[in-house]
């Protein structure tokens, strides 16, 4: 049996290598390529502040991603597909290095996080 996500630490590993696949992907990495050219070194840590936040409550992100998301939806819009396939790299990339409640628990939120998202950008 996998190990669950235990620690920042872990959040780390599962927000870098989720990105290793996001930046392949042939759907979605324009957004962070193209579209909003992201520089790591400053996005990656707010990933983990984010998911952290998500997953164990820590309150160290308070930044807002309904309102980025807005912003790049102006630039680029999304679709349906493109959440399809954020959530399925997401879900992919925790089964490929843990399992448990956590694990299970950050994939829920990660499901009801985009379900937010699509209802309020996509509007349909």
């Amino acid at each position: 049996m996998q190990k669950d996500i235990e620690n920042r630490k872990d959040i780390e590993v599962l927000v870098n290598r989720f990105y290793e696949k996001v930046k392949l992907d042939p759907l979605i990495s324009h957004y962070f390529t193209k579209v909003i050219p992201v520089n790591w070194e400053k996005h990656l840590p707010l990933m983990y502040d984010f998911w952290e936040t998500v997953l164990f409550y820590t309150g160290t992100y308070t930044g807002n991603p309904m309102m980025k998301h807005m912003g790049i939806h102006e630039m680029s819009h999304f679709t349906k597909s493109h959440f399809k396939q954020w959530l399925y790299l997401f879900d992919q990339t925790v089964d490929d290095y843990f399992g448990g409640p956590n694990a299970n628990a950050i994939k829920e939120r990660a499901q009801n996080i985009a379900a937010v998202m699509q209802i309020k950008i996509l509007k349909d």
